[in-house]
């Protein structure tokens, strides 16, 4: 992938907490791949989103897959980039070129973490690539919706979408002193203090962002209805739209097409290397040899499964970076969310459910998400496998994922997270 010149950079190291001491599960994992032959694999993972009716997740999945999720326009025009050839920045930013690379560690799958594991942030703050940069305006850009912006002031920058990814980049561009208002996901210590502008599923509260009077307005179709879009547009306020595909793939573009929407073209190449190599050194820490876990990626609400992620959905890309198989793509869905039943998830035969921490708390903890039926009915469930990770930083796709995937691959697999490099 293309690079720019180097900054000045920190570290984004992790640590994970493991709860219980390692070991397989083989008998029941054989018990339970003898009863379904249609799932094949070497093991089971599943990753469930868990949360109590009183208390959202820091995101919430559409019901159904958005038409407009399916655009595949580039955001915005980027500024050009050097290649990696110029810069000397690795290329590793998927597992395949990583290893390719040399990369792997030398782990016995037998050594693998059972029982509860908590993948944690050493540090969760952004590290801006730039003091307060000087953005270079008027810029012109094209909206992933074709329509063609002018932005002559960033000074009060509304950055919203289901993830928080746009947020994360505007503040690690060196703009966080520019947002006045912030989606729940945004939620770091430098943005604890932004007004809040989404309002209940996550819906986009227009009269609260018109009345903050922002200069311009950062978001994607993950958190837009046509209603929405309408009102945004003839605000008169300068509106982008930005791909929200979720991909390491994208990680880039999407930093290049906000700085570049933000004037800061420069800062946003410097953004973009310094998370390619964090991503590179996050990868290289995965086993060689994973035992290619099947990883099922499931939204739960209170204690009734509500939709399983599929292709597309951000879930099937990262399973994948961190060695494992998206069960959802393996089971043949063909949309980002399906919903699933408990009769699904025994048939599965997961080896680990990966939940998110605020999700668990709020149920009440691990005894009461095993009381869920079904969930105790598997590998995972007789040996309490379970990792919990914060919710706001799984699906993000945004400059901290070097992290996101170090930590996992911490608690999945038991190898010290590696610390990722400041330039």
């Amino acid at each position: 992938m293309p690079h720019a010149a180097r900054s000045a950079l920190h570290p984004g190291s992790t640590t994970s907490r493991s709860t219980s001491p390692s070991g397989p599960s083989g008998t029941a994992r054989g018990r339970a791949r003898r009863t379904v032959t249609a799932l094949v694999g070497a093991g089971a993972v599943v990753a469930l989103g868990l949360v109590a009716a009183c208390a959202p997740l820091p995101y919430e999945p559409p019901a159904t897959p958005s038409a407009e999720a399916s655009q595949d326009a580039a955001p915005v025009e980027a500024a050009p980039a050097e290649t990696a050839d110029q810069t000397g920045a690795p290329s590793c930013t998927t597992l395949e070129e990583s290893r390719a690379a040399g990369g792997g560690s030398d782990v016995d799958p037998a050594s693998f973490p059972t029982g509860p594991t908590s993948a944690t942030f050493a540090d969760d703050a952004i590290h801006p690539i730039a003091d307060a940069p000087a953005p270079q305006l008027p810029v012109t850009v094209e909206s992933v919706d074709g329509r063609t912006v002018e932005i002559t002031d960033v000074s009060r920058i509304i950055p919203v979408d289901l993830y928080g990814t746009l947020g994360e980049i505007v503040y690690s561009l060196g703009l966080g002193a520019n947002v006045v208002g912030r989606d729940l996901p945004t939620g770091f210590p430098e943005a604890a203090d932004v007004p809040v502008v989404t309002g209940a599923g996550h819906a986009l509260d227009v009269e609260a962002i018109l009345g903050f009077d922002p200069s311009v307005i950062l978001t994607d179709a993950t958190i837009l209805t046509d209603d929405v879009r309408g009102q945004l547009e003839s605000s008169g306020i300068p509106v982008v739209y930005f791909d929200e595909a979720r991909t390491l793939d994208g990680v880039d573009d999407r930093i290049r097409a906000v700085a570049t929407a933000l004037g800061v073209p420069a800062q946003g190449e410097a953004l973009v290397e310094r998370t390619d190599r964090q991503i590179c050194a996050a990868l290289g820490a995965v086993p060689r040899d994973t035992g290619n876990p099947r990883v099922a990626f499931l939204y739960l609400r209170g204690s009734n499964i509500k939709m399983l992620f599929g292709p597309g959905s951000g879930a099937d890309d990262l399973i994948q970076e961190v060695g494992g198989e998206d069960a959802g793509t393996a089971i043949g869905l063909t949309q980002q969310y399906a919903p699933v039943t408990s009769e699904a998830i025994i048939s599965a035969a997961p080896d680990a459910y990966l939940v998110m921490t605020d999700g668990l708390e709020s149920m009440g903890g691990l005894d009461a998400m095993m009381a869920i039926p079904g969930l105790a009915q598997t590998p995972a469930g007789e040996a309490r496998r379970v990792v919990d990770m914060d919710g706001s930083r799984l699906l993000t796709f945004g400059p901290r994922t070097g992290s996101t995937i170090a930590s996992l691959v911490e608690a999945f697999y038991g190898v010290p997270a590696p610390e990722l490099p400041a330039s």
